[in-house]
């Protein structure tokens, strides 16, 4: 029974139903596919080989489907999905064999939600306080920060659009997706009626 809910949880994003994606305006807030997330602390020097954990602190790297945040000194978030779960703690494991470190699958916790668009930035700064300009959070960036009243991990992702990833626990994935809704309603142009 504990392994159904533990699926249904990771299958679920919003953990219900989902309404269709909101496009307007050329923006785009969607919950994004069910994946496997796991946090990594490690002291000491960086070694597990096939994952890029020496880049900048406060950067991203990977694509859409696999991906490795560096949040702290000593911390990660690794994003990918569901079927690759167990292979990632296989190899943390043998990699760090020895080591001290914690791998936590945080999955049933954490999820995403996808924004884009040529406004995407200024939907997300209807609650979040960052400079989120090209020169200050370029493509590939990513950070502990809040939106609205959550705390959330913000990843943008690399591409043509603006296209930002939001991270946050379950239990404020509702509060979250709605204020992302409303401020993309909000930041929507207002079409003006010529006057007769």
């Amino acid at each position: 029974m504990l392994e159904v809910r533990y699926r249904t949880a990771r299958t679920l994003p919003l953990g219900r139903p989902v309404a269709p994606a909101l496009a307007r305006g050329g923006i785009l807030v969607q919950p994004a596919e069910a994946e496997a997330r796991f946090s990594l602390r490690l002291r000491g020097p960086l070694s597990p080989g096939g994952f890029p954990l020496d880049r900048p602190i406060n950067t991203v790297t990977g694509d859409d489907r696999r991906w490795v945040a560096r949040l702290g000194p000593d911390e990660w978030l690794i994003g990918m999905p569901e079927g690759e779960a167990d292979l990632l703690m296989e190899a943390v494991a043998a990699d760090l064999q020895g080591r001290a470190h914690s791998l936590v699958d945080i999955s049933h916790r954490n999820v995403g939600i996808e924004v884009s668009g040529a406004l995407a930035a200024e939907v997300l700064n209807a609650g979040c306080p960052l400079d989120l300009g090209d020169a200050a959070f370029p493509a590939g960036r990513a950070t502990r920060t809040l939106l609205g009243k959550a705390e959330i991990v913000l990843i943008r992702h690399a591409g043509p659009v603006p296209a930002y990833r939001v991270e946050c626990w379950r239990s404020f994935a509702t509060y979250v997706h709605g204020f992302l809704q409303e401020a993309a309603i909000a930041a929507q142009p207002v079409e003006r009626v010529p006057a007769r």
